[in-house]
């Protein structure tokens, strides 16, 4: 499915309910799943999701993720130690290019039986779940922070709980902390100091303050709240969105960006569970430097902001982003390109050259990556614009384009 943007203005009042965050309501499920009496609130509507909850219920012998990189990750952990259960994990023909071995090196380490059953270090994998009573891993500081929550959420279900070295600079600092706060609120006993983490073992969940069974409520999806960001900054002066159900002190690094957009005129009001929007005024610099270890996600929106609004930007700490649902880089290249940027990538930055032509009815490429639609809808501000395979935001935002017409996007759908 195409869909055509054509160049809107924004209503300038609006209001948007978003969903749970994929990444909280991933690592909830699979708590969920090896504690049965927590019960979850808000959890993600998004595709990813609800394949995660699908191969956790699920008694088949084969069980197919999809695209879903997350699931890939934590399931690999999951049915390791699943005793007496021997599935083969696959994936999309994309996720058969995504590498695994550092994750299942990680937990053979731990005693666990994992085989590839057709190329060494890519899904799909054969795993012969089993009782691991090893406790000591070793890991690259600097790999996909998913393969270390992966390991700290079976870690209370392990005999002897968990102690992970982490070797060298760590990255993706904040979706670590997440994993671990989440455990906390579930009463499992962590530590990080320095490049060490520990997980206590923990057989089941006690009742705490009296409530049984345990009730946590997922907070909306910051990655999600990118677009609409992105959507303020190119918008008029006093727009305002209203976005929902959000709180300050959130554990995703995304919500960095509350931050990241003052620079682009956008001024966020915490109230009442939610965020308030608002286009204070215009940017006022050039070229925008950022470092973004923590938080890559954004980088495509963030790129398509700049673009948007004739700013350069130099982005670094983006060597994950070559291993996603495509690779992020070169797809943020090409699809700016055809709009007319100058754009500058190595395995792990992005420059964008100030420019303020903007070419009229181009067709964005997605790639079979839900961000790459979702990052450049924003530019309907600016100019026509042509999404191909737009229905692939529904990997973690189903109603993404119903809520753009809410606010007053004009979309058809075209060839």
């Amino acid at each position: 499915m195409n869909l055509l943007l054509k160049s809107s203005v924004v209503n300038q009042q609006s209001s948007i309910k978003i969903s749970g965050s994929k990444s909280e309501t991933n690592r909830l499920l699979l708590l969920q799943a090896l504690y049965p009496n927590l019960t979850l609130g808000n959890t993600s509507n998004s595709d990813d999701s609800d394949v995660m909850t699908k191969a956790l219920i699920s008694n088949d012998k084969t069980i197919d993720i999809h695209h879903a990189g997350t699931a890939m990750r934590f399931l690999t952990a999951y049915f390791a130690i699943q005793e007496n259960r021997e599935v083969v994990l696959t994936g999309s023909s994309r996720m058969k290019e995504r590498p695994i071995k550092i994750l299942v090196d990680a937990i053979r380490q731990l005693g666990a039986e994992i085989s590839y059953e057709e190329n060494e270090g890519f899904p799909p994998i054969r795993i012969k779940g089993k009782k691991l009573t090893q406790s000591k891993v070793s890991l690259s500081a600097n790999v996909s922070s998913q393969y270390i929550s992966a390991l700290l959420l079976i870690a209370p279900k392990l005999e002897n709980g968990l102690e992970l070295t982490l070797e060298g600079e760590i990255t993706s600092v904040p979706y670590i902390k997440m994993t671990l706060s989440l455990l906390n609120e579930i009463g499992v006993e962590t530590s990080f100091v320095g490049n060490k983490i520990t997980v206590k073992p923990t057989v089941t969940l006690s009742a705490v303050e009296g409530s049984y069974p345990f009730s946590l409520t997922v907070e909306s999806d910051w990655s999600s709240a990118s677009y609409f960001y992105s959507i303020a900054a190119l918008s008029e002066i006093g727009t305002e969105i209203k976005l929902s159900s959000y709180k300050k002190d959130s554990l995703q690094g995304d919500s960095v960006l509350a931050e990241i957009y003052k620079d682009f005129g956008v001024e966020t009001v915490f109230q009442e569970n939610a965020i308030h929007l608002k286009k204070a005024n215009n940017s006022k610099f050039e070229i925008l430097n950022l470092e973004l270890n923590n938080a890559p996600d954004i980088a495509q929106t963030i790129a398509v902001t700049c673009f948007g609004l004739g700013i350069g930007c130099h982005l670094t700490g983006l060597h994950t982003l070559k291993i996603k649902e495509t690779d992020r880089l070169l797809a943020l290249k090409n699809e700016l390109e055809k709009l007319g940027a100058e754009v500058f990538i190595t395995d792990e930055s992005l420059i964008l050259e100030a420019s303020s032509a903007i070419n009229q009815n181009i067709k964005i490429k997605t790639y079979q990556d839900h961000r790459m639609a979702m990052a450049f809808a924003p530019l309907a501000l600016k100019t026509n614009i042509i999404i191909e395979e737009a229905e692939v935001v529904s990997k973690s935002y189903l109603a993404f384009w119903n809520d753009l017409e809410s606010i007053g996007f004009k979309i058809t759908e075209t060839a």
